[in-house]
């Protein structure tokens, strides 16, 4: 299986990405990594890709420095977990005459059988983007057949035509943040980075079917382009002051708006409340402390800003089911 990607007058070959087959890799437990700098394409950032049998782990986090039009081809037959982190992006399957286009924070599940097609990218704007390819068959064992919003795709990957899950594509909620931290930031080693990132991806695609399934239409963005940027500033800046308290009326002036705009943006672009996404980003971050760097129930409570762990177990149980020291 061959990835090639090139500049659109086909002169200069960027990059010829081999893969055995099904992904399969006799390396490190059955796991392998490859990384390649975006500098090949002018641009800053890069590109990280994990593979193993059946699954292909890609995340793209680059700003160009000139504004680019990269050819790509592909003779695989997969499936795709498509997360746009950041930015917009725009593809061109030329073959089937179709345009892949994703805002800000938006997901959704793509058929391919071989691409022949154009990536756009702009120039010094950042652009995040993860991805996992499934093969059909292997995907095919996740996908209620009885589910009628799944037929129509199911259909299309028995007749080997590219298609999309759903004609609308998807809000990235705080859980799917959250499992595509955790892919890309296992530290574990050989079978048990395998077993682990299997159980994420697995984790990862259930949530999008589940969301697929029972959602009605999504509503499309009547924010600005700068509003919208402002609702990304502040999930990030909630993510990075977890231990620190702040009302929505002080969020709201401290990025220029009003309480009033600052809810009605948060929930149009990310699917859910302020305080509910900080608080799910502040209990997946304790539960990870308690797991993996073995703090105490003290510490993390303290450390995610709650005063009286008392108030943290309540809250870390109202979210997981069980309190705190119960984890390990």
């Amino acid at each position: 299986m061959k990835v090639r990607l090139h500049s659109n007058n086909l002169e200069e070959l960027f990059i010829e990405k081999t893969y055995p087959d099904r992904f399969s890799s006799h390396q490190n437990g059955g796991v392998t990594e490859r990384n390649y700098s975006a500098e090949l394409l002018d641009g800053q950032g890069g590109y990280r890709e994990i593979f193993m049998e059946n699954i292909h782990i890609g995340h793209g986090n680059m700003k160009m420095n000139t504004r680019a039009e990269l050819d790509f081809e592909s003779d695989m037959e997969t499936v795709e977990m498509h997360f746009a982190l950041q930015g917009k992006t725009r593809a061109e399957d030329r073959d089937h005459n179709h345009t892949y286009l994703f805002d800000y924070n938006q997901h959704n599940i793509i058929y391919a059988n071989r691409l022949n097609g154009r990536a756009f990218y702009p120039s010094g704007k950042n652009i995040e983007l993860f991805e996992i390819n499934l093969f059909p068959d292997f995907f095919k064992r996740f996908l209620p057949e009885e589910e009628k919003a799944f037929f129509r795709f199911l259909k299309a990957i028995n007749r080997q035509e590219n298609s999309v899950l759903s004609s609308h594509h998807y809000p990235i909620t705080p859980a799917m943040h959250w499992l595509i931290q955790e892919i890309l930031n296992c530290n574990r080693k050989g079978l048990y980075k395998r077993f682990f990132l299997e159980a994420k991806v697995t984790e990862l695609l259930l949530l999008q079917l589940e969301q697929i399934s029972s959602a009605q239409e999504p509503t499309k963005h009547q924010l600005k382009k700068s509003d919208i940027e402002r609702m990304h500033a502040v999930k990030d800046y909630l993510g990075r002051h977890l231990n620190e308290p702040c009302t929505l009326l002080e969020l709201a002036h401290l990025f220029g708006t009003n309480e009033y705009s600052l809810k009605k943006g948060f929930k149009e672009v990310f699917g859910t409340t302020v305080f509910s996404y900080w608080s799910a980003v502040k209990m997946n971050r304790a539960k990870h402390m308690l797991l993996e760097e073995k703090m105490t129930v003290r510490e993390v409570a303290d450390r995610i800003g709650y005063k009286n762990p008392q108030h943290f177990t309540t809250a870390f149980k109202k979210r997981f089911g069980h309190p705190p020291s119960h984890i390990r």
